[in-house]
């Protein structure tokens, strides 16, 4: 079975542990948005006693062997300084933050399998072209051998054809071992082997110009959309902060419930004891801070602190978005222009190698520079597979530094 770069991004989209950790993570998130607004909402609590009394006081004129009493308490907040409000409005950023971080694993987790799945058909092709290069100097060794045999061709022509024969093979084993590396991390990433990888489809949407990726990517890109959301809840935070200055109202009532289980007993005549009772109460309650040995003071200026330091994180997420963009585009760009040349090396070497042979034939070129030949042209084809290989990385590297390489994006 064939494999397509859309079937190794599905396997990674749905088995990736770093990915999944990340959608875990998340959710875990999520919860701060309820938990924050929890501190704002009535809180209800229920308390049930039995009692039984092991040992009495034998003179005592009223006696209880047992009871059951119930208490609650209902609270709550009638206004907190804006101290809940605030929290919960950090912590909604706060999950936009953790959606943006999301994507951002989303696009590196697709970024690197688009890597491992051109290195390996790149690794492959390498493979290949050494392999027919053993051959082809396998075939020149034994037709050089032949020929010094009947005194057309020297020792050292003999020597040089077995030198590069030496060399080509050692070449073969370092691209068995690279393609070996590359298979590896593409497991890693995919969570299985590569198959038969068949050519990847063409890059959709990229950019005409480096600007206009830019103004994409001030807009697009998750890990500048993660720093913003991030200065707004510090932001928040700050304001929280100035809550714990200010005094806090709320109101509470507390019933409450008990009963001796008729085991009430009187030694006073005529006593009749009541066995049960209900009361409650409820009433508003108010906090004022008077002296709170400096803490309020310190976290205002802590989170006066994290508010800068997210201001300048979000400034260097800007940073870093234009210039990853701008550099991914140069570098796509380049590997473009390092296809159209490799191709046109390709065709001059062949040419080359051809005209060399047949000058070869009639006296006026030796072996080595058949050999030499015969070296340029797999360069040059090493060189083409390389760049078809980066400027697909480069290309989609772009894409996930404009914020265009996720899921929804890819379809």
């Amino acid at each position: 079975m064939a494999d397509t770069l859309r079937d190794a991004l599905v396997s990674a989209y749905e088995t990736n542990p770093n990915l999944t950790a990340a959608r875990a993570g998340q959710r875990a998130t999520n919860e701060a948005v309820p938990l924050a607004k929890a501190n704002g909402r009535p809180d209800i609590t229920v308390q049930p006693t039995y009692v039984e009394n092991v040992l009495q006081d034998s003179g005592a004129s009223v006696v209880q062997a047992r009871g059951v009493s119930i208490s609650g308490t209902i609270s709550a907040p009638l206004y907190a300084g804006g101290g809940i409000r605030n929290a919960v409005r950090a912590a909604e950023n706060r999950v936009e933050a953790g959606f943006a971080n999301l994507r951002g694993t989303e696009s590196a987790i697709f970024s690197a399998v688009v890597g491992a799945y051109m290195d390996v058909i790149r690794d492959e092709s390498i493979v290949d072209l050494n392999r027919a290069q053993v051959g082809v100097l396998s075939v020149n060794l034994d037709a050089t051998r032949d020929r010094f045999e009947i005194g057309d061709l020297t020792r050292t022509d003999v020597a040089q054809s077995e030198a590069r024969l030496a060399l080509a093979t050692s070449n073969l084993e370092t691209a068995r071992a690279n393609l070996i590396r590359s298979k590896e991390i593409y497991i890693q990433l995919v969570g299985r082997e590569p198959g038969e990888l068949q050519a990847p489809p063409p890059l959709p949407n990229l950019p005409a110009t480096a600007d206009s990726a830019v103004t994409v990517a001030l807009e697009s890109n998750p890990d500048l959309i993660a720093a913003r959301e991030s200065r707004e809840a510090a932001r928040f935070d700050r304001r929280a902060a100035n809550a714990s200055r200010l005094p806090t109202i709320s109101v509470f009532t507390s019933p409450s419930y008990s009963n001796a289980l008729r085991s009430i007993s009187s030694n006073i005549p005529g006593f009749q004891a009541d066995n049960s009772s209900l009361n409650a109460q409820a009433g508003v309650r108010a906090t004022l801070p008077l002296y709170q040995g400096g803490q309020p003071a310190a976290q205002i200026r802590q989170a006066q602190a994290r508010l800068g330091q997210a201001q300048e994180l979000e400034i260097a997420a800007e940073r870093e978005a234009i210039a990853q963009t701008r550099a991914s585009y140069a570098s796509w760009k380049a590997a473009l222009d390092v296809i159209a040349a490799s191709e046109r090396a390709v065709s001059a070497n062949e040419l080359s190698l051809e005209g060399t042979r047949a000058e070869n034939s009639v006296g006026n070129r030796t072996i080595l520079d058949i050999l030499n030949a015969e070296q340029e042209l797999l360069n040059s084809k090493v060189q083409l597979v390389a760049a078809r290989r980066n400027a697909y990385v480069a290309g989609f590297s772009l894409l996930a530094a404009m914020g265009k390489a996720e899921a929804r994006d890819l379809g």
